[in-house]
Formats: C-alpha cells, sequence, structure tokens
C-alpha cells in the first residue's frame, strides 16, 4: 500500500531520507510545470524545483498538514519562480499546452483533456483550437490567469486554490467566472466557425 504523504513527511521529519525522495518523485513533474509555467525556460524551470525542494526539506517542520503537502509545495514552487522573475525583471506568461501533463502515463492533449470536458478524439484540428487557447490564455490577466490554471490544468479544488494563493473561496470563484467568460469571449469568433466540433458550454466547467 502506497504511504500517504503525511506519514512519509513525518518519516523524513525523523531523517528518513528515502522517505523525502519518495515525494520527490511524487511531485517533481509537477512542481516542474508549475515553475515552467511561470519562466518559460526549462533550464531555469529545471534549477527552481531543485531550489523548491531544498526549501520544502529545510522547512519540513513548518508544515502542519492545515492543506495538503502539494498544496504548501505548490505555494513554494510558486514563490520561488516569482522571486526568480523578479530578479530576471522578465514577463511572466504561461502556456496552457506546453507541460501540463502531471502524470506518469499522461498524454500531450493538455488543456483539452480531463479539465475542460472536451474529447480531444471529437475536436477536429486540435492543434489549432489548443493555439487558440493559448491565445486567449495570454489575453487573461496573471491572477486570473494563474486560478484558471491551477483548476483547470492542475486539477484543484476551489479549496485547495484558496489556500495556495491565501484568498477567499469567493475570490478564487470570482476570478475563475471571470477567467472563463473572458476565454469564451476570445474563443467565440473560433468556436462559431466550428458549428458542432466544440460546445461553448464544454469551457465553462463547474
Amino acid at each position: 500500500m502506497e504511504e500517504t504523504d503525511e506519514n512519509l513527511v513525518k518519516l523524513a521529519r525523523n531523517g528518513d531520507d528515502g522517505a523525502f525522495q519518495v515525494l520527490v518523485r511524487r511531485y517533481q513533474r509537477r512542481v516542474f510545470h508549475c515553475c515552467f509555467g511561470l519562466v518559460r525556460n526549462r533550464d531555469d524551470a529545471e534549477d527552481l524545483v531543485q531550489e523548491t525542494f531544498v526549501r520544502v526539506y529545510r522547512n519540513l517542520d513548518r508544515f502542519e498538514g492545515s492543506s495538503s503537502f502539494y498544496t504548501w509545495t505548490y505555494r513554494i514552487a510558486r514563490n520561488v519562480s516569482i522571486d526568480h522573475l523578479r530578479r530576471a525583471n522578465r514577463q511572466r506568461t504561461v502556456d496552457f499546452d506546453d507541460g501540463v501533463a502531471v502524470g506518469d502515463d499522461a498524454d500531450d492533449t493538455g488543456l483539452l483533456a480531463r479539465p475542460l470536458n472536451i474529447n480531444p478524439a471529437a475536436v477536429a484540428g486540435r492543434r489549432e483550437l489548443v493555439d487558440k487557447l493559448n491565445e486567449a490564455a495570454r489575453s487573461l490577466g496573471d491572477i486570473h490567469r494563474e486560478v484558471l490554471m491551477l483548476r483547470e490544468v492542475e486539477g484543484l479544488s476551489y479549496q485547495e486554490i484558496a489556500d495556495t494563493l491565501e484568498i477567499s473561496i469567493g475570490t478564487v470563484m470570482s476570478r475563475l467566472h471571470h477567467a472563463r467568460k473572458k476565454m469564451q469571449r476570445a474563443l467565440a469568433p473560433y468556436l462559431e466557425g466550428r458549428e458542432g466540433a466544440v460546445e461553448e458550454s464544454d469551457l465553462e466547467g463547474e
């Protein structure tokens, strides 16, 4: 039976390096996508993943368990990435197509997979749709794009997003509603031109 994150954290706190390595292997891919989604450079993202887990290890005693281990780790990765961007004075962007799969067996369906309930096999010209999604996503402000990414790409619950960003659930819902509506407006000309291929309701989520 697979060890829970909580048990692995306890073991790691007691000096079990093997337990911590299990946590690293379990979440390093998702942490990479978080970092890469912010800094847009693979080499930098790989360095930031290492820095993230160094900070996680050094601060294990501060993990209180009030949120999930991944939510806590994501927050650290996000802060590490933002610090990097501030130092580098870069413009932060998020590309929903590049590197959003989070599982070992995930394919390259990216944003078109489960979160938006779109069946890729039923969508003709998938690449064109992905390009349109990327373009629409880049038109969002940072705060709305990040909430959309956490919900639709990472699949976090409203509570997990609220915990991660340290905002209220109401604010999460408001930002997500704004982001989805803006995405719909940006995609409307494309969707109208492909009547029957993709229903606009598929982009509304829950």
